[in-house]
């Protein structure tokens, strides 16, 4: 038995229903997620969610609107339904993070190593695989080894950020096999952080694997950066099911045991690298030319500060 999502559009709730289906069956009113890329949430009390979730709904629709770190370019149908759904004002104004350098960008309880930098630049263009699973998700001690030799035997040049807390019940780097590192002569590279915007930005990247949090998925769209895609939990899925069917932009890792495989269908020159390539290129453009004035993004940022002012300007009026 498994938990399949319907869509009951009486009061615009997705309902829980226990079916016996298969876990890739394609979810209709959700397409192209399938039932795996659902974004469950476990709890012991399904009821009292239930009702945080119709009070969340109820609570947007009656705001005065919403702001989404996103843009027209990537999420046009979506943005286009939701406006009709909630009839409120929808402002993307998106990407969030290119409004600000990215010595601006999100804060961090682990310091930034910028030596990854340098050791960027002694990369060709396109070379290395940058590996980052942001904050919260963490994997088993098997599980990183797995990720270990397919780096290793993929024979590209890799730059992974393994946080302290990422593998359980270790400190570190202690479950890596003696001498890992050395035997790669130079070919990869382990810190603790990592000032990812700068390293996605960086010529030498040539692919992202990566969690797929939504703020990680926008800033490699924003580079043009293919993705590798494995997601942990909740929106992850979903984020990284677009990614690879939707904007076709990177390839999703279903299986631990395709590692070595997956890097490289998207590093080696193939004709459905360069493919996907060429549309994350595009991707980025779009997400270039939406901040840029008469964009949909800076137009959408206007309507904002319009709007706001308006607003000020009423409750000023009826005070």
């Amino acid at each position: 038995m498994v938990t399949k999502l319907r869509y009951n559009t009486s009061n615009n709730l997705l309902l829980l229903c226990m079916l016996n289906v298969d876990l890739e069956e394609e979810v209709e009113e959700v397409a192209p997620l399938r039932v795996k890329d659902l974004p469950l949430i476990k709890t012991e009390e399904p009821e009292k969610y239930y009702e945080f979730l119709g009070k969340f709904l109820k609570g947007t629709k009656g705001s005065l609107g919403v702001i989404w770190n996103s843009f027209e370019g990537l999420e046009s149908p979506a943005l286009t339904k939701l406006s009709q759904e909630f009839s409120i004002p929808m402002f993307p104004i998106g990407p969030f993070h290119n409004y600000f350098p990215s010595s601006a960008s999100y804060s961090s309880f682990i310091s930034q190593d910028q030596s990854c930098i340098t050791w960027l630049d002694t990369k060709p263009p396109n070379s290395v695989v940058y590996v980052s699973f942001g904050s919260l998700a963490a994997i088993t001690e098997t599980e990183f080894l797995e990720i270990a030799w397919g780096l290793a035997n993929s024979k590209h040049p890799f730059l992974w950020v393994v946080r302290p807390g990422l593998i359980k019940d270790s400190e570190w780097l202690e479950p890596l096999p003696s001498g890992f590192l050395e035997n790669l002569e130079g070919r990869g590279l382990i810190v603790k952080w990592a000032p990812q915007q700068d390293v996605l930005a960086h010529s030498a990247v040539g692919a992202f694997w990566t969690h797929n949090g939504w703020n990680s998925t926008v800033e490699s769209i924003s580079e043009g950066v293919p993705m590798i895609c494995m997601p942990f939990f909740t929106d992850q899925k979903v984020n990284a099911r677009y990614v690879s069917h939707v904007w076709r932009v990177g390839l999703q890792l279903e299986k631990r045991g395709e590692i070595e495989r997956t890097i490289r269908r998207l590093m080696d020159n193939s004709d459905e690298a360069k493919e996907i390539r060429e549309r994350a290129l595009k991707l980025k453009e779009e997400a270039k030319v939406c901040l840029q004035q008469g964009g949909s993004s800076c137009s959408s940022l206007e309507a904002l500060v319009t709007y706001i002012l308006s607003l000020e300007s009423f409750t000023f009026e009826a005070s």
